[in-house]
Parts: structure tokens; C-alpha cells; sequence
């Protein structure tokens, strides 16, 4: 795709840029960039699958709603596992489609990754960077892999990354124009049903729009800002959230879903950020985009310098990148021991088009002194180009490796919680329990319940192991103890994870996958369990099934 011609040449910024064109090359260099994932996946794996395992837990817990079971990863066992319960009522739609449902949401991803790539340049435009500057933050968005990764992944990332900057958008639009209707707040709010920390970009959107200031003599004084149309806005945001946080309320007891308690504590753990933790978070975009990171910083002083005059945008994108780490960083385990960031760094992928934009913002004026180009004699040397393919090429390298890391991804999971699911389809009856520690697509692909000895779907259980370790119990004990409890027939677990209970002799060890090259999942080995308690023996399976074990499984139904 070409690069566009960097130019900062703008109309007088008291007047409201049009729109432009929609920008269609974007879209299609962006669904190119997909369909070439999607093919390095078929053509090395030979069929379709998902990078995480909780991509099965959406899966799940949509199959359940879809078939009247409400909200539920057993079916009939009301539980807030869902940190995106609007995604999960979208792929709860795909159900009704035909052919395969994997296929559908990751159509679904891609078209919301390319809705979003559209949407960063629309908010480059409400930022007053210049038509081609704002394509071209589009195209640094377009070329960011963990935003290609998150579109085929099957999670709500794109989801969220379309409605925090829509939410931002008409945020910038009533900014400037108070006498617009209301509507950021009720986007952004929806945004928190898409994922939790939608919560906290609503909050700092409030807070921008009560920072409204004007010129007076080289000073910034504060102006009072419309309260009216601000608590219309706050209504709105009120009725969006008010049905699905009273549902979590009254199914799990916190109006926060159970993944929280379970990554975080459930409490703030200092009260000054980790600053070992926020070095973390700067690599993941430094992985990236580091020239965006390095100039994010100038990109947030403009907006800070244009406070108070004709080009004041407020700061809502510059609260939004810094105040994610830093809120995160107060609640979250030190690093390398659970920290919040999410497989990857994912939780962080919806800061990438912020930060990019605010990096071009930084650039604009370098951008604007290199746009003539440079004449030698009488040749002209397009200096603008050159700079722009400099500040690509680290995120188009990123990109192209991007797409084995995906491939691996991939094959991880279905060498070992998939493998393992049709390893058990064939032998296990459907009355046999399963307590497991990777709850995605075991469950999805088979019809028995599970006990999820992690706490999302089951936490209850998380609940007993905090209360036991209060009185100093072992982690370890505990977690037997709740499974006594309960006396499930088999146990899948990563047995890094519970290297206690992998040696005890009551457990008895009937299936070892090892996960070759494993990037993605919590051990490279899963093994299946007898327990104690086992009431269901597995049946044999005679034939081609009984491969299973070493063999690739059979692709899933539709």
C-alpha cells in the first residue's frame, strides 16, 4: 500500500475539518493483512482454531446463551466469568448461522478491526492532525500485529478498541461543541460491557470534560463546564450499565466480573505504582511502536499547550494511555507472578491507536518542516516518505513475524486442551466431572461439567482457597480440599501448576500430552487424571479415536 504524502497543511482550526474520504485502501490493505494470517494458519495447521483458550470461554458461555441458559459456563449455574458480556451476546447471534462458528467470529473481529482502523483516522481528524497524517496514524494501526492478532483471536478486543475510540470521537465533538448532543458517555459506557476497563476511560472522560479552561492574558483559567447536557450524558451512561452491573451484582455478589477478584486479589495492593511493572508495560509498545512511543510524549504536551485556545481537544487520549498502566499498576501482583496484563500484554492492545496518534501529534512539526522535501540541484528528494517508511518498518517487521507467533499460538492450544477434549469425547461419559485449570475448550467441545479449580466459573472455590490460606493453609492443600468437596471423577490440569497434587498416588495419571514449543499455554505438559472419586471409568474407544492421543483431533463441528 503506498504511504501518504506527510503534510500538516490545514484549514483555520476554528473551522471543523470535513470528514474526507472513508478511506477504503485502509480497509482493504487491513483485511489483506488478516486473510494472510488466516492463511499461514490453514496452511500450516490446515484448519481453523483460536490463539488462546479463553477464547473458548466466550464461545461457552454465548453456546449457553444462545440455548436459553442464560449467563452460565455449566448450564443452569448463573456465574459472572464474562469480563465482555456484550461480546459474548454478539457471538451468542452466531449460533444461529450456519457452517462453522469459529469462521463467524473471526469474520466478526476482522470487521470490527476494520471498523476500528477507520476510526483512528476519524479521530486523528477531531485531534486536527491533517488528513494525511491521520491516514497515516491509521496505517501505524493497521500494521500493529497484537490489533491483527486480537481480530482473529476470537476475543473482545476489537469490540472494545471500535467503542473506546467512537466513545472518544463524539467525546472530542462535545467537547468543542457543547451544544452537541450527549452521546460519548452512553458509548463509553457501553464500551465497559465490551471490557472492564471501559469503566475507568468513562471515568477520565467525565474528568476531561469538567477540565474546560480559556485564555486570559498568557494564563489558563478554568470554566465552568455545562452541567446540564453533562448529567443527560451521565444518565445515559447510567441506563447503558445499569441492567448488566445489577445482574452481577445479584449472580456473583460484586459488581465487578469474578475474573477480577481472581488476577487482582480484589484489592489495590500499594499506593504507588510499580514502577518494575509500568517498565513492563512500556515494552509491549515498545515492541511495537517504539518511535510512537518515543514521541507520544510530545504528542501529549500539544495537547496540554493547546489548552485553552481554538485548537483545545482537551486530554481525554493522553489520560487514556497513562492512567490504564498506572491504575493496573496499583492493584496488580509483581511481575512474574500473575501481573494484570494479559496473555501477551492483550489487556494493553487498546491503547496501541491512542498511542500512535498521539505519537504522529508529536511529529506533526518535523512532519510538517520534511513535507517539501529536499532539493539537490534540481532533484527533489522525498525526505516525508523516507521518514514515514523509517517510522513503519520496526511495526511492518513486527507484523511478518507476527504471523508465525500466531501460528504457534494456535497449535498450542490444540495440541493440548483441544487434543485433550476429543482424546475424552470418545471415552469419557457425559456424566463424569472434570475439574480443570484451562476451562476454554474442554468444556466447550465436551457436554460434562467442570470445575474450574482457577475460580472464574467456580468461585466459589476461589473464594474457600483465600479463606483457607488466610488461616495458613497451603495453596496447594486447599485446592484439595475444595475438590474433596466436591469429589470430581477426572482432573486436567497443567501439572506445573499443582506439582502436589502430580505426585500424589491417588491420582493416577492416564493420558500425557507434551505441547511442542510452547508459547501460549500455562505448562508444556497436560496430563489427565483418575481421582479417588472416579465413579465413571473411561469407555475404550476402538479404531481411529484411539490415535487421538498422538494425533492431530478431528476438526470440531460446526
Amino acid at each position: 500500500m503506498a504511504i501518504p504524502a506527510i503534510s500538516t497543511a490545514s484549514p483555520p482550526p476554528a473551522r471543523r475539518r470535513p470528514a474526507g474520504p472513508p478511506g477504503w485502501p485502509l480497509l482493504v490493505a487491513g483485511l489483506a493483512v488478516c486473510l494472510g494470517y488466516l492463511a499461514s494458519e490453514i496452511y500450516t495447521l490446515g484448519r481453523l482454531g483460536f490463539p488462546l483458550d479463553d477464547s473458548f470461554i466466550h464461545l461457552q458461555f454465548a453456546k449457553n446463551l444462545w440455548a436459553g441458559h442464560g449467563l452460565s459456563y455449566n448450564a443452569g449455574e448463573f456465574v459472572t466469568g464474562s469480563t465482555a458480556p456484550l461480546w459474548t451476546a454478539l457471538l451468542a447471534l452466531l449460533f444461529a448461522l450456519p457452517g462453522n462458528v469459529y469462521l463467524w467470529a473471526q469474520a466478526l473481529g476482522i470487521a470490527f478491526y476494520l471498523a476500528g482502523i477507520d476510526a483512528t483516522r476519524r479521530l486523528g481528524l477531531e485531534l486536527d492532525l491533517s488528513p494525511s497524517l491521520a491516514s497515516f496514524a491509521a496505517v501505524l494501526t493497521l500494521v500493529s500485529g497484537p490489533l491483527v492478532w486480537s481480530a482473529l483471536s476470537g476475543m473482545e478486543v476489537p469490540l472494545f478498541v471500535l467503542l473506546s475510540l467512537w466513545g472518544m470521537i463524539l467525546h472530542l465533538r462535545e467537547r468543542r461543541d457543547p451544544a452537541r448532543a450527549p452521546l460519548s458517555l452512553g458509548v463509553l459506557a457501553v464500551s465497559v460491557l465490551a471490557r472492564p476497563e471501559g469503566a475507568l476511560l468513562l471515568v477520565l472522560a467525565l474528568v476531561d470534560r469538567l477540565l474546560v479552561f480559556r485564555r486570559e492574558e498568557g494564563t489558563l483559567a478554568w470554566t465552568h463546564p455545562e452541567l446540564r447536557r453533562l448529567a443527560a450524558g451521565g444518565l445515559l451512561a447510567v441506563l447503558a450499565l445499569a441492567g448488566p452491573l445489577l445482574f452481577y451484582r445479584w449472580a456473583g455478589g460484586s459488581f465487578l466480573p469474578t475474573t477480577f477478584a481472581v488476577k487482582s486479589g480484589g484489592r489495590f495492593r500499594q499506593w504507588l505504582p510499580d514502577l518494575h511493572y509500568l517498565h513492563f508495560v512500556i515494552y509491549i509498545f515498545f515492541r511495537v511502536q517504539p518511535w510512537m512511543v518515543l514521541a507520544a510524549g510530545a504528542g501529549v504536551l500539544a495537547l496540554v499547550e493547546r489548552l485553552g485556545t481554538r485548537r483545545d481537544r482537551g486530554l481525554l487520549p493522553a489520560l487514556w494511555l497513562l492512567g490504564l498502566p498506572f491504575a493496573y499498576s496499583l492493584v496488580t501482583p509483581p511481575v512474574g507472578n500473575g501481573a494484570i496484563a494479559g496473555n501477551f500484554g492483550r489487556y494493553y492492545f487498546p491503547l496501541f491507536p491512542p498511542l500512535v496518534l498521539l505519537g504522529v501529534l508529536g511529529m506533526a512539526r518535523a512532519a510538517s518542516a520534511l513535507a517539501p522535501g529536499v532539493r539537490l540541484g534540481r532533484a527533489r528528494f522525498p525526505i516525508a516518505a523516507l521518514f514515514a517508511a523509517l517510522l513503519l518498518w520496526p511495526s511492518v517487521s513486527d507484523l511478518i513475524a507476527g504471523a508465525g507467533r500466531y501460528v504457534q499460538n494456535v497449535g498450542n492450544v490444540e495440541d493440548s486442551d483441544v487434543k485433550v477434549a476429543y482424546w475424552l469425547r470418545d471415552r469419557l461419559p457425559p456424566q463424569a466431572v472434570l475439574a480443570v485449570n484451562d476451562i476454554g475448550a474442554v468444556k466447550y467441545l465436551l457436554p460434562n461439567r467442570i470445575l474450574d479449580l482457577v475460580g472464574i466459573a467456580n468461585p466459589e472455590i476461589y473464594q474457600e482457597v483465600v479463606r483457607a490460606a488466610a488461616h495458613g493453609v497451603r495453596w496447594d492443600e486447599a485446592i484439595f480440599a475444595s475438590m474433596s468437596a466436591r469429589r470430581p471423577d477426572y482432573v486436567v490440569i497443567f501439572p506445573n501448576w499443582f506439582p502436589r497434587l502430580s505426585v500424589d498416588p491417588r491420582f493416577k495419571p492416564l493420558l500425557l500430552l507434551k505441547v511442542p514449543d510452547n508459547i501460549t499455554m500455562g505448562g508444556s505438559e497436560l496430563v489427565v487424571y483418575a481421582t479417588p472419586w472416579t465413579r465413571y471409568p473411561l469407555r475404550p474407544s476402538p479404531g481411529a479415536p484411539a490415535a487421538a492421543a498422538t494425533g492431530r483431533p478431528a476438526a470440531p463441528p460446526g
